[in-house]
């Protein structure tokens, strides 16, 4: 064999021992280039929004002083003030939640960022690994080991071939250390991009905090007002008057929706000579898991504000604002509305002339027309309407009359 081709076999050979010194690298790889240009630029836009988003929670806080100033023209009329007052705790509920959404979001994309980091970080090491590897073999070969590759050529046209494969390796290395810079950028950006999540979450956090104070300055003066009011003993008949009322309106709220309801029964009857619903007879799913106490029992009662004996139509339970209420038993709602006495309310059709009926929610997730499931999850605990703090007031009806909720509760 010839010295030139010897020569030329052990600079292919050579060639060779790049391919896998540079391990898990490729020609392949190099579109990952414009893959890693895309990553960094939807990050950059990210930080931008986190750093948007950030700035808009620290000028859109719940300002409790003017709405105490905007409430006192209503002082005079309860009815109003409770209205006006439950519109302003619905609003803060509502920012309570979507803070609550936000950081759970960001909590997920803190995750995700950090796998993109370590996913980088771990590319840089092997990009670093592959290039000292490289640096080193052309080290130890120098300059002459493609003049050696060229000058072994047999033919002009075996010329221009070897030196199409010495550019393309020279492509390879640019590329190589193309791909590391951008991968070192992305690092950065990650870098940037969690910093930017940590301090919008931990800005959602405070906000959540700050929320909720406002939330309990806003009940907190709501049960103050109604206390003043109807514990005035110039207004104390006014005040009985005015609580009479409102539970006239309530039962007529109740029964213009039970009359609708017996209309409809009958068509059904008419038509299917069935109802669409039908109780079982099943013991009722307790509404409010999180309750802590029964406030309020049903039957005959010291009414606790006005101090005279009234009937109490329902079970009042002691429970944490926003936590769960749940649906008692299978059936339509046939309400989910607000209502000055009862509040943000909704009432279930089980069928057989039974109902219940669930007030003072701060939200509700269900509305007229949706069929539920016992333990289905359809408001959260709080204290709009009459009210003076958080509970579930639990009513049961059974063929257009109060019953007492302890015959189907467990």
């Amino acid at each position: 064999m010839g010295v030139k081709k010897k020569i030329a076999i052990k600079i292919l050979c050579g060639f060779c021992a790049v391919t896998l010194l540079v391990g898990n690298y490729s020609y392949m790889a190099f579109a990952d280039i414009n893959e890693l240009e895309e990553s960094i630029k939807e990050k950059e836009e990210e930080i931008e929004n986190a750093r948007q988003k950030k700035k808009e929670l620290q000028s859109d806080l719940t300002e409790v002083k003017k709405i105490k100033e905007s409430l006192e023209a209503e002082r005079s009329d309860l009815q109003a003030y409770v209205t006006k007052l439950d519109e302003n705790l619905s609003s803060v509920e509502k920012k309570i939640e979507e803070l609550k959404k936000l950081i759970s979001e960001k909590e997920e994309e803190i995750l995700e960022t950090t796998e993109d980091l370590e996913d980088a970080q771990e590319k840089e090491d092997a990009q670093y690994q592959a290039m000292k590897d490289r640096i080193k073999f052309l080290y130890e070969k120098g300059d002459a080991y493609y003049l050696e590759l060229l000058f072994c050529a047999n033919s002009f046209s075996d010329f221009v071939n070897k030196k199409e494969y010495i550019e393309k390796i020279s492509e390879y290395d640019n590329n190589m250390l193309e791909e590391y810079v951008k991968n070192r950028e992305l690092i950065e950006v990650c870098k940037a991009e969690l910093e930017a999540e940590e301090e919008l979450l931990a800005e959602a956090k405070a906000k959540v905090d700050e929320e909720q104070a406002n939330l309990e300055a806003l009940i907190s003066t709501k049960e103050g007002e109604i206390n003043r009011y109807t514990g005035d003993i110039n207004n104390k008949q006014k005040a009985i008057e005015e609580y009479e009322a409102d539970i006239a309106m309530e039962n007529d709220t109740i029964q213009a929706l039970e009359a609708a309801l017996a209309e409809e029964r009958r068509r059904l009857l008419e038509e299917n000579g069935a109802e669409n619903i039908i109780y079982d007879g099943g013991m009722f799913k307790w509404p409010a898991p999180s309750y802590t106490r029964i406030s309020s029992d049903y039957g005959t009662r010291m009414h606790p504000i006005l101090g005279v004996e009234k009937f109490h139509n329902g079970v009042d339970m002691a429970a944490p604002g926003g936590s769960p209420i749940l649906a008692a038993y299978d059936g339509e709602v046939i309400a989910a509305d607000y209502n000055s006495s009862m509040g943000n309310y909704i009432m279930i059709n089980h069928g057989g002339g039974l109902i219940t009926i669930y007030m003072h929610a701060s939200a509700l997730y269900v509305s007229k027309g949706t069929m539920v499931a016992r333990g289905d999850k359809i408001a959260a605990v709080g204290t709009t309407g009459r009210s003076t703090g958080n509970h579930l007031h639990f009513g049961v009806r059974l063929n257009g009359n109060y019953v007492s909720p302890w015959n189907y509760l467990k």
